[in-house]
């Protein structure tokens, strides 16, 4: 049998309308599908029904596939020459691990490609209605994880503090009380807007307001069953949350008027 080849595709932070042609184009030749927890299910179904599929996610604080075996699997399949889509949330090449994997298919010899997805920061900027860049005082934006090997990365010496930067946090729902502690120590202020996101791109999104200064305080007000985008900066105050009537929107009414001074610094 000739040898296989894998595709790292990205599936995009939800629903099949957040994948590219080239995600569709690969899933529909695809023989096998080794795919991340939060796939959404129309998106598999581009695949074909005798396409072999396995789901590879990792949730955490739940049992999950290891990226080791994750590695071997793929290495297997390609060398038994079929076609291998490896579907990940959002883009692979942003907090996807998508190096480490590239890395272990060269090793054996493994031909593969990497296609774009659409990454959560963005699909939710558009689901919210917030802008990530602002040509007025947001001139920059900075993707940040809240995992790492070592925990919650050092946040120091990074250009985090300037009210000029729009903040996304991956993954970081645990580290609101690091975060919050880390960005005051820098300088930010305390009443700068921050949205806690969840299940962006998802069904029931739910959006969540605070300041920078309740950060901490009202992640732990809340039982989050979906994946969770913390965005912090001036941009956060002009979100609306009447994109889908599906939609939540919490806020505090102490943060009201931090969010008002944001919308007006912006103006």
């Amino acid at each position: 049998m000739s040898e296989g080849s894998v595709s790292l595709v990205g599936a995009g932070p939800g629903t099949s309308d957040y994948l590219t042609l080239g995600a569709v184009k690969a899933l529909q030749s695809a023989q096998a599908v080794l795919y991340d927890a939060l796939v959404d299910d129309g998106v598999l179904a581009f695949a074909p029904q005798r396409c072999v599929k396995i789901c590879v996610g990792k949730r955490g604080g739940r049992l999950s596939v290891s990226q080791d075996k994750t590695n071997a699997l793929m290495v297997r399949l390609a060398h038994k020459g079929l076609n291998v889509v490896r579907l990940k949330g959002g883009d692979p090449s942003v907090f996807g691990r998508v190096e480490e994997e590239r890395q272990y298919l060269d090793a054996y010899g493994v031909a593969h490609r990497t296609i774009a997805g659409v990454t959560t920061a963005s699909a939710a900027a558009a689901q919210f209605a917030f802008p990530l860049t602002h040509r007025a005082s947001a001139r920059s934006v900075h993707y940040l994880t809240g995992r790492t090997k070592d925990g919650l990365p050092d946040l120091d010496g990074k250009g985090l503090e300037g009210a000029e930067t729009t903040l996304v946090f991956y993954m970081a729902a645990q580290k609101a009380q690091a975060i919050e502690t880390a960005l005051l120590a820098l300088g930010r202020r305390g009443s700068t807007p921050v949205l806690i996101l969840e299940n962006v791109g998802r069904t029931h999104p739910a959006m969540r307001r605070c300041s920078l200064s309740t950060l901490a305080s009202t992640v732990r007000e809340t039982v989050y069953e979906g994946p969770v985008l913390i965005c912090i900066g001036d941009v956060c105050a002009f979100a609306r949350a009447h994109q889908t009537g599906q939609m939540q929107e919490t806020f505090s009414v102490a943060d009201d008027a931090a969010l008002c001074q944001g919308a007006a610094r912006l103006a």
